[in-house]
């Protein structure tokens, strides 16, 4: 990662060979021609990569390639090191940061309506086109998001989709000011987004497996932390599904009080169990899903981060043990986010 532009002719990376259990090795080495920018598009030297359970999902077949021998990686943090005709909102050397949603149509009647999610037509980074699991990354300008350029880079790069989308899965969840939320899986996005809630007034409780995330979770500010299929200490208003386990669905729900909401925030979900309409949904309890974010989202999310002072934490792996990081996440064994750096002290 980082090397200088004038000596990059070709970028090298990590990309998903066939798709399987991560034990299998489905990364797989690959080099690419150094492309120049395109039309609105930025060349980025890669300081920092998330690896976000998407990514896993990815590697593992859990879901479908959309193109053979794709980069993964879409919490790119990076130094612009070559532009595009007509880009107008950066210059070289601006550390930039690229997420998820990496393309829409903008005509639909989703983006027209401020729900550019919901584009049919959109792309993902890392999906669609190569990601930051590489020394360079191409990024459209219109989709990159401008970052501190002294900070740490390994504790921006979670912010770009742990980050926006545990925000969009907390306004999702319609948690009232002051409201009682609960969080089932503790990793990435949640240990950001129980922040948030905390900061503006949210009593949180935790439930997850991990012992070492508890910790954290009580350290961050939650009420109680207990076990993934553990009963919260009081009736919830709002929930928020982190962990991509159907089987925990019908327990969240239970767990919410009349009227209260679970957000499912994964991409990728095990099958959910028979609902009971009584127990599960009736007295008006919600149960929505989070499709990707909207730029609006991250905007307001990274202004919100800078605002409250959010604390990252991160576990640091080197960048040629991506399938390290991978299958520590696989395991639960990350603390906070895995980030690839070469400062991976």
């Amino acid at each position: 990662m980082g090397l200088p532009h004038h000596t990059a002719q070709r970028v090298s990376g990590w990309a998903v060979g066939t798709p399987g259990p991560i034990r299998t090795g489905p990364l797989v080495r690959a080099q690419r021609r150094t492309v120049s920018p395109g039309r609105g598009e930025l060349l980025l030297e890669v300081e920092a990569c998330g690896v976000c359970r998407t990514d896993l999902h990815l590697a593992e077949g859990d879901l479908a390639p959309h193109r053979p021998q794709t980069i993964p990686g879409h919490e790119i943090v990076g130094r612009v090191a070559a532009l595009g005709e007509a880009v107008t909102l950066f210059r070289a050397g601006d550390r930039v940061g690229g997420a998820w949603l990496r393309g829409t149509c903008g005509t639909c009647r989703f983006c027209g309506t401020g729900r550019e999610n919901l584009c049919p037509r959109s792309t993902y980074t890392g999906w669609d086109t190569d990601g930051g699991f590489a020394d360079l990354a191409l990024l459209p300008e219109a989709f990159a998001y401008p970052l501190p350029p002294a900070r740490d880079a390994a504790l921006l790069a979670p912010l770009l989709c742990a980050g926006i989308i545990g925000y969009r899965s907390l306004r999702r969840s319609a948690l009232p000011r002051g409201g009682r939320l609960g969080i089932y899986g503790f990793g990435a996005s949640a240990h950001l987004a129980a922040q948030v809630a905390l900061a503006e007034g949210a009593t949180v409780h935790v439930m997850t497996r991990s012992a070492q995330a508890r910790e954290l979770a009580i350290r961050l500010g939650a009420s109680s932390a207990g076990g993934a299929h553990a009963s919260p200490p009081e009736p919830l208003d709002s929930a928020i599904l982190f962990a991509p386990v159907g089987d925990l669905v019908p327990v969240a729900l239970e767990a919410l009080d009349r009227s209260g909401t679970l957000a499912v925030a994964g991409i990728h979900l095990s099958d959910i169990p028979v609902l009971n309409y009584q127990r599960h949904l009736f007295q008006e309890r919600n149960l929505r899903s989070v499709t990707s974010n909207t730029r609006q989202d991250g905007r307001e999310f990274l202004e919100l981060a800078e605002r409250i002072g959010i604390q990252v934490t991160v576990s640091r792996y080197p960048p040629d043990q991506a399938d390290r990081a991978l299958a520590d996440l696989a395991a639960d064994r990350v603390n906070g986010a895995a980030v690839l750096t070469p400062d991976s002290r």
